[in-house]
């Protein structure tokens, strides 16, 4: 009888350990992936994605998580998209071939593994696929707080992300020194517990 309680709780315990593990759904309508690039020398150009979508899972026993997101390459907004008497807005320009060009590559992904100190995530270390490369990107949590929303109460987590990357790591050269090289990256998100 011991004998096949042992092996019973044996064969429940991957069961339990998987239990540990909450899934997310990135809610898109607070989570937006927003960047900065040097303008000339003499600004700071502000962008964001306005479109993008992604799972997340968190086990917290484990201290470990993972994020999965897509942006849609075609929603970059900088606040630019009239073009008046020019030829293009710089949205325009920007979803052209010179930058994201978003007729050949409508997504840009990114996978990686939470990483937490402490009592909370510290960073998001992964891979980052743009232009059809796929470079490591590290994240550094700024912000992480999971609980009950304070209105619907549903179980969420949120905060934001800050990391830096080349672009021509990319293959996005256009423009380069002038418009800078180094694009400064923050995302923000709220994601619903499954």
């Amino acid at each position: 009888m011991k004998r096949i309680a042992a092996v019973s709780l044996a064969l429940a315990l991957p069961f339990a350990a998987s239990a540990q593990v909450e899934s997310y759904t990135v809610d898109p309508i607070h989570s937006f992936v927003n960047f900065t690039i040097d303008h000339l020398g003499f600004t700071t150009i502000h962008g964001r994605f306005d479109k993008s979508s992604g799972k997340a899972t968190v086990d917290r026993a484990a201290r470990k998580g993972s994020v999965d997101l897509t942006i849609e390459a075609a929603s970059v907004n900088t606040g630019d998209s009239d073009k008046g008497s020019r030829p293009r807005s710089r949205d325009d320009h920007l979803r052209a071939a010179d930058f994201f060009n978003v007729a050949e590559f409508p997504r840009i992904s990114f996978k990686g593994d939470v990483k937490f100190s402490g009592e909370g995530a510290s960073a998001v270390e992964g891979q980052l696929t743009l232009l059809g490369v796929t470079k490591p990107v590290v994240l550094k949590m700024e912000r992480w707080k999971c609980g009950p929303h304070p209105f619907s109460k549903k179980a969420m987590c949120g905060g934001y992300a800050t990391g830096k990357l080349k672009r021509t790591d990319f293959g996005m050269k256009y423009g380069v020194p002038a418009i800078g090289d180094e694009v400064n990256l923050m995302v923000n998100f709220e994601a619903y517990k499954d």
